[in-house]
């Protein structure tokens, strides 16, 4: 069953309504008798992932996080896979519309 209570009320006894809340009461708020907010009890949620759960798992290769080289940034920004498309396709492009 609901605990119905007053706006004013609410405010005034909130840890009090808190403590009803934690013990699986559900408390409705009501502005001139009309229910205007719930509150109920949280439902705790399964983690999606545990920290660490993949430790040992993951092998970095010595260099992964080197700087890329001209050519790897030319294929990066103007590759194939590209927002744009191909790098010398785009620039053409570009200068049609310009």
């Amino acid at each position: 069953m609901a605990t119905m209570v007053k706006t004013h009320e609410a405010k005034t006894q909130s840890s009090r309504l808190l403590a009803l809340v934690e013990q699986g009461e559900e408390v409705v708020i009501a502005r001139h008798g009309k229910p205007i907010a719930k509150r109920v009890p949280a439902e705790e949620r399964p983690l999606l992932f545990e920290f660490g759960s993949l430790k040992g798992q993951i092998k970095l290769l010595p260099g992964w996080d080197d700087p890329m080289t001209e050519a790897e940034l030319a294929l990066w920004y103007d590759g194939p896979l590209s927002p744009g498309g191909g790098g010398a396709d785009r620039e053409a492009k570009e200068a049609d519309q310009q």
